[in-house]
């Protein structure tokens, strides 16, 4: 940090105290969870995969999820920056902290956390009070949806992270968490890795009743559905294969660990228990 010249530096050392005016997120849950607490005004900088609300788009950028720009966060003078607690973050943090700002660490990698990540950059941001709305509106909606399927038998769901080699979310995963918030039951045993790859033995094994697998990249969902059900359809003995029971959904809202949550959980349960939902949908004003 040396190198960097001196009216930025002590632009940088001149933090603002008091409730922070000028945010950096370098995380999309997170920036997800700054825009509701009501602070998007605030924002000066978010990393390029922010892109909600759709105003965050608009934000000026300081580099990626997976490679945060330090220089630019620093050029941004924001006086409070959230990120995770992964390796690349955890450098930038600790390059950020060097230079004399105010850097919030936040671990998301289940619900418990993401309602303590809230909490925490509620105290940050001194708006306590809208933190803990924003935690009790989520669990109050996943509430919800936990009532609707609780009447259910829990079905078996295989979660598939990528395809080929097969790799699929654990049981000591937030995926499970959503699995089972959702009305279902994770097919695959207690594993040492938290996404762990299966063969075809295992596969043939689980006897899932519904495969739920993450959309990946630019192509369109309804392509990756098609390659999906081609690529499963060589386990007939499956009973999601017999039944056709196959999904390719939007990651946005069911992998980012975020006040989105419930929606993601909603669109699960759908599919898991999609005649409870139609009765409730009927049973509605």
């Amino acid at each position: 940090m040396k190198n960097l010249p001196l009216i930025l530096l002590i632009a940088v050392c001149g933090a603002v105290t008091g409730a922070p005016q000028r945010i950096v997120s370098l995380s999309p849950n997170l920036t997800e969870i700054v825009f509701s607490l009501g602070l998007g005004d605030r924002v000066v900088g978010v990393s390029n995969n922010c892109d909600w609300p759709a105003v965050a788009k608009t934000k000026p950028k300081m580099g990626t999820f997976w490679q945060p720009n330090a220089e630019a966060v620093i050029a941004a003078r924001p006086d409070l920056v959230v990120c995770e607690t992964f390796a690349q973050q955890k450098e930038t943090a600790e390059t950020l902290k060097r230079a004399g700002l105010n850097v919030l660490s936040l671990r998301v990698e289940s619900i418990d956390q993401l309602f303590t990540a809230i909490a925490r950059i509620g105290a940050a941001a001194d708006c306590n009070a809208a933190a803990e709305k924003l935690v009790a509106n989520v669990e109050e909606e996943l509430g919800h949806i936990e009532t609707i399927v609780s009447p259910a038998e829990k079905v078996k769901v295989l979660w598939v992270i990528q395809a080929e080699p097969v790799r699929v979310a654990g049981v000591n995963t937030f995926i499970n968490e959503i699995i089972e918030l959702a009305g279902g039951h994770n097919a695959i045993a207690p594993t040492v890795d938290q996404y762990p790859s299966i063969g075809t033995e295992e596969i043939i094994g689980c006897g899932t009743e519904v495969i739920i697998q993450s959309a990946m990249g630019t192509e369109a969902i309804a392509d990756q559905q098609q390659t999906a059900q081609a690529f499963w359809s060589r386990f007939t003995n499956l009973p999601a294969v017999k039944n056709k029971n196959i999904y390719v959904i939007d990651s946005d809202t069911v992998l980012r660990l975020g006040p989105r949550l419930p929606e993601g959980v909603k669109s699960v349960a759908q599919l898991l228990h999609p005649e409870l939902f139609a009765q409730t949908h009927k049973a509605g004003p």
